[in-house]
């Protein structure tokens, strides 16, 4: 078995196109050889480090939250358990978060969907003026605000 992926193995193997995994590359994520003839190589245990990654985003965490938490991991190498666990703690923490915020957007939804009415004086989307817009993209009052982590 080669212990070396090309970039169009790495790509068939991850899911993720070749332009991804240069990006990937290019932001410190993932590492890769150069053969003699100028070509990257990834070493196999690279496929763990994109799973790792595409796991992070499904969490939510941003590419720059995941490289800060793949700082600590081992390059050459899969993590151990003990390697793991501090980054999988965190993780528990935020999709804990990410539930309890889907759950309270459920029941506001529910509500307001249920009732019919759309009743201004209640309605947790009505936002005259567009008086939210000056905070940023996204719903504002259906979800509470999160800090980003350090």
């Amino acid at each position: 078995m080669n212990a070396h992926l090309s970039i169009g193995e790495l790509a068939a193997r991850s899911g993720l196109a070749p332009s991804a995994l240069r990006y990937y590359e290019e932001l410190g994520l993932i590492h890769a050889e150069r053969t003699p003839g100028g070509r990257r190589v990834f070493a196999r245990q690279t496929l763990r480090r994109v799973a790792f990654v595409r796991a992070a985003q499904r969490v939510g965490l941003s590419l720059d939250e995941a490289r800060a938490a793949m700082a600590d991991l081992p390059v050459d190498r899969s993590p151990s358990a003990a390697e793991w666990r501090p980054v999988a703690t965190t993780w528990q923490s935020r999709i804990d978060q990410q539930i309890a915020d889907l759950q309270r957007l459920r029941d506001h939804l529910t509500g307001c969907i249920g009732c019919g009415c759309l009743s201004l004086g209640k309605c947790a989307l009505y936002n005259p003026h567009d008086t939210q817009g000056a905070e940023g993209p996204g719903a504002r009052r259906l979800l509470p605000r999160r800090t980003q982590p350090s």
